[in-house]
This record gives C-alpha cells, sequence and structure tokens, in this order.
C-alpha cells in the first residue's frame, strides 16, 4: 500500500477517466442531495441533546452559568479529566503502538496469539474492569487506579487500526526513504509515522472521548471528573441546570479534542493504485531482545485480561448466582436484542457522513462529521436527560420507549462506527466508482456490486464496536429503558454498588462471553479492510 496523489495521471492512450478531472476540495461537487440530506437528518438528531443541555445552562442567564463555572470545584474537575485524559493517552499511544509494531513487524513468537490477546480487553468493560481490580486490591482508586484501568481497558482503540495499517502497508515508501540515506529511526518517523497517523489520531480521539465520558469505572475508583460531578447534581442534588453547566464545560473539552485531531490528521489518501502487487514488510528479527519482548507482552496480557479473568472467576465461584441461570436469561435477551438493533441503526446512520468526508472533504462535510462526535462526548446520562426532556415535551409516546433508548445509543456511540467507517470507505478507490459509472451503472447499482464488498468488512467492524458499546452501555439504558427492562450492565451495576461482587460476578461473566466473539469480528475486519 502506498500514498497516492488525489489526480492520477491519464492514460497514455485515449482519454483521461472521469477520475483525472480535479475533484472539489471544498465543496460538495457532484454528491447526491439525498446523500447530504441524509447526513443532515443525523447531524440534526445527533445535536438535540446539545441544544437541550446548552438551553438547560443558560436558563438563569450567561452571568449565573459563568459564576457556576468559575468555582474552585470545577478547576478540580477540569485539572482531573485533563489529567486523566493526558496520560492515559499517552499510556495507549505507547502501549498501542508499541504491540502493533511487535506483532506486525517483528518477528515475536506467537504473534497470532498476542494479536488476539490485545483485541481481548475490548470483552471487558472499563466498569467491569475496575470491580475486578477492586476486588483484589482493597484501596485501589484515586488516580493512580483511574490510570491503570481505563489504559488496560482502551488502548485496543489504538492498537487496532495501527496494526491493520502496519500489516498492509506497502514498504516501497519505507524502502525508498532507506534508499535516500534515511537511517531506521528517520526512515519510522518520517515515513512510516506518517502512513499510521490517520489510524493513530483516530485510535487517540476515540480513547479521548471514552475517557470524557466514562462514569461506571471512575465512580467505583472514587476519582472525581466532569462526568461523575454531572451524575451527582443529577441525582443527589436534583440540580439539572448545575449538570448542564458541567456538560456545557465537558462539550468544550470535546470540541477542543475534535478540532486537534482534525488539524494533525492531513488529507494524504492512503490507498495503493500502482500496477503490480502489494508487498509485506520483512519483518524485523528480535534476536536476543526476544525474551524481553515476550515478557513484556506476557505481562500486558496478564494485566488486561488475566486479571479481571481470575477475579470474576474467584468470585463466580463463590456466587450462588451462577447456580440460577434464568436470572441471566432475561437480561441477556434485552442485551442482545438492543445491541444488535442499535448497531444496525448506528452504522446506517454513519454511512452518509462518512462518505462526504471522505470524498468530498468539504467543510460541510467535516462540520457534520464533528457534529456527531461532539454529541458522543456527553456522559450517557446526559443525553438521557435531553432525550427524557424531549419526549415529554414534544413526543410523549415515545418517551420511556425501546425508540428513544435505541436513539441514546445512536448519538452516543456514531463515533465508533464513524472511524470505522471512513477508514473502510477510504481504502475504496474513487476511481472504481467512476469506471462503473462510466460503464452504465447507475450509483445505487455502483454502490451495491463494486464499493459496499470492498468496504464490507470495515463496516462490520465498527457494528461489532457499537455493539460491544451498547452491551455494556450504564447510565442511560438506566434512565431510557423501558419498564421492566433489565440489561447484563444494569444488573451487575445494581449488584457491585451494593459491594455484592459474588451477586455480580455472574453479570460480569456474561458481559464477557457476550463480548467475546465481537472482538474476533473486529480483528478480522480491521484485519482485512485495508488489504
Amino acid at each position: 500500500m502506498t500514498t497516492t496523489p488525489t489526480r492520477p495521471a491519464p492514460a497514455p492512450d485515449g482519454p483521461a477517466p472521469a477520475s483525472a478531472h480535479p475533484r472539489p476540495a471544498g465543496g460538495l461537487g457532484g454528491v447526491s442531495p439525498w446523500l447530504v440530506a441524509t447526513a443532515l437528518l443525523v447531524a440534526a438528531l445527533c445535536v438535540l441533546p446539545l441544544v437541550v443541555v446548552v438551553a438547560k445552562a443558560l436558563e438563569s442567564g450567561a452571568a449565573d452559568a459563568f459564576a457556576l463555572v468559575w468555582r474552585p470545584r470545577v478547576g478540580e474537575l477540569l485539572r482531573n479529566t485533563l489529567s486523566l485524559v493526558a496520560i492515559v493517552g499517552l499510556l495507549s499511544t505507547l502501549i498501542g503502538v508499541g504491540a502493533a509494531w511487535l506483532v506486525e513487524r517483528t518477528a515475536l513468537p506467537g504473534a497470532a496469539f498476542w494479536r488476539v490477546a490485545f483485541v481481548a480487553p475490548l470483552a471487558v468493560p472499563a466498569f467491569v474492569n475496575s470491580f475486578a481490580w477492586s476486588a483484589l486490591i482493597p484501596g485501589f482508586e484515586g488516580l493512580a487506579g483511574a490510570v491503570i484501568v481505563t489504559t488496560l481497558s482502551y488502548f485496543p482503540f489504538v492498537f487496532l487500526p495501527v496494526a491493520a495499517l502496519l500489516r498492509t502497508v506497502d514498504p516501497g515508501l519505507e524502502e525508498a526513504a532507506r534508499a535516500l540515506g534515511h537511517g531506521p529511526w528517520q526512515t519510522a518517523l518520517r515515513v512510516g509515522l506518517a502512513q499510521v497517523r490517520p489510524a493513530l489520531l483516530g485510535g487517540v480521539l476515540l480513547v479521548s472521548l471514552h475517557l470524557l465520558a466514562e462514569y461506571g469505572a471512575l465512580e467505583m475508583l472514587r476519582f472525581p471528573t466532569f462526568t461523575t460531578a454531572i451524575l451527582d447534581q443529577f441525582e443527589v442534588a436534583f440540580d439539572s441546570r448545575s449538570g448542564s453547566v458541567l456538560a456545557t464545560v465537558l462539550m468544550a473539552l470535546a470540541a477542543t479534542f475534535l478540532t486537534l485531531e482534525l488539524l494533525t490528521r492531513g488529507r494524504t489518501r492512503h490507498v495503493r493504485l500502482g500496477p503490480g502487487a502489494a508487498r509485506r514488510a520483512a519483518r524485523t528479527p528480535l534476536g536476543r531482545g526476544t525474551p524481553l519482548a515476550l515478557l513484556a507482552v506476557s505481562a500486558l496480557t496478564a494485566l488486561a485480561i488475566g486479571v479481571p479473568a481470575w477475579s470474576i472467576g474467584t468470585w463466580l465461584s463463590r456466587s450462588e448466582q451462577a447456580q440460577e441461570p434464568t436470572n441471566i436469561g432475561p437480561a441477556l435477551w434485552w442485551t442482545l436484542a438492543l445491541a444488535l438493533v442499535a448497531a444496525l441503526v448506528t452504522t446506517a446512520a454513519t454511512l452518509p457522513a462518512a462518505w462526504l468526508v471522505t470524498r468530498s472533504r468539504s467543510w460541510v462535510a467535516v462540520l457534520l462529521e464533528r457534529v456527531t462526535y461532539l454529541a458522543a462526548s456527553l456522559p450517557g446520562v446526559v443525553v438521557a436527560l435531553a432525550l427524557i426532556t424531549l419526549t415529554i415535551t414534544y413526543a410523549r409516546p415515545l418517551y420511556q420507549t425501546a425508540f428513544a433508548l435505541v436513539l441514546a445509543y445512536v448519538i452516543l456511540f456514531i463515533p465508533r462506527a464513524m472511524i470505522a467507517t471512513r477508514a473502510a470507505i477510504a481504502t475504496v478507490p474513487p476511481e472504481l466508482g467512476d469506471a462503473a459509472r462510466a460503464l452504465g451503472d447507475g450509483p445505487l447499482r455502483t454502490f451495491a456490486r463494486v464499493q459496499a464488498p470492498l468496504m464490507l468488512r470495515g463496516t462490520l467492524a465498527g457494528s461489532a464496536l457499537v455493539f460491544i458499546a451498547v452491551s455494556t452501555e450504564l447510565t442511560a439504558t438506566l434512565l431510557l429503558a423501558p419498564t421492566g427492562t433489565r440489561t447484563l450492565a444494569t444488573a451487575f451495576w445494581d449488584a457491585s454498588a451494593s459491594l455484592d461482587y459474588a451477586a455480580a460476578a455472574p453479570y460480569a461473566a456474561a458481559l464477557v462471553v457476550l463480548s467475546a466473539p465481537l472482538t474476533y469480528l473486529l480483528l478480522r475486519g480491521n484485519r482485512e479492510e485495508l488489504s
């Protein structure tokens, strides 16, 4: 896989292909108006909670809202939140990129096993991970505990896309750089890092947004951030205005992260459109460093998977609930049904904006994509309360229905599907669609026959990410679920909140078992979507 210019050279014999003409850089060009309208509709749905939150925050005027923000407590929350994002983002980058390089670019023994092991932590929800560590180590809390748990839970978001690119990137550019006199480190920094930059930035962005919205794990570890403080305002103080003001600050932080990612992402296309077949990069022998590398990957696997597996297994063996699987059945059914529907709807809702931002690169397309990311930075409780306000005021029949709950899932988890779908679309050369249309196929037929099959694995990986997220979502489900609905996550939370670890263990184990097959699908999708 090599980087190619946006405008290919015309064929030597005959007229230039359609793709040889400049593609619009700042406008929507020939993009279907229906596609734009659909993307606008999805963005409008995602922005509704933002409008409700800002309106609630400004109910008493901008001066009062500013006074609520300018308090020492808010400064402490800001310091905690930024410290957590900075430390976990850096550690996730180092661990994710290092693990990806070891697995995909070195002669590490058992690379296939380690590849699966580094994706497996996605099957363990962060709040289950915090439950496992807290049950193992009394007094495990604070910033240190939050950093350990969230890093071990979220580093796969960096590992997955970086490993996929390292596995499939054509080594030709790196070889050219070495031939021009660059050393190994210069080549890695100037060529290798440039090639994996979009995937790395997307992964770090996902980690940051998850940390902004994380509640369950941080509440268990007693580490206050904006999200835990917002829920305290809503549930303990019954002060929705102060909670909305804090949520507005959280939105400003998310907007900052989104802007930074957008400015550093660049516009380089990473598709290969040359003659011949792409080659795999030669694996670097580790030599005497092999035992050290094996020790490092073993330690990482033991911390990320071994600790929660041992802790859950220990409590599961003591649990009387383990002898009563009928208690888990209804929760498992609701979890499966909601996660499957939400994954399909979210993936479908993601396609228009992902297609626009990949193909047109217009400011309109980028704005639509950023809006969906911004809405997802809000904690589940804020989105849920905004939807409760909207449904009670304007659509009472939808209040406390599965429709409202699925809508909350779509708003919360669109970024997971967006990053995977955008990467899948980016690897489908526009010239293939141009050729199909030149041969007489319409837009829908071209998409169904040419483009959809090539991006299928990437979109399935995004759907798997959404499925895992929905099956472990907590706060929005607690507030919006129809009466009598109980998921594995809410059942686990009810038991763990009373420190009944033995009763919580079966639900934690069920969450892990449910997510495990999806992590395998996610691994396959990311391994092959760029092939």
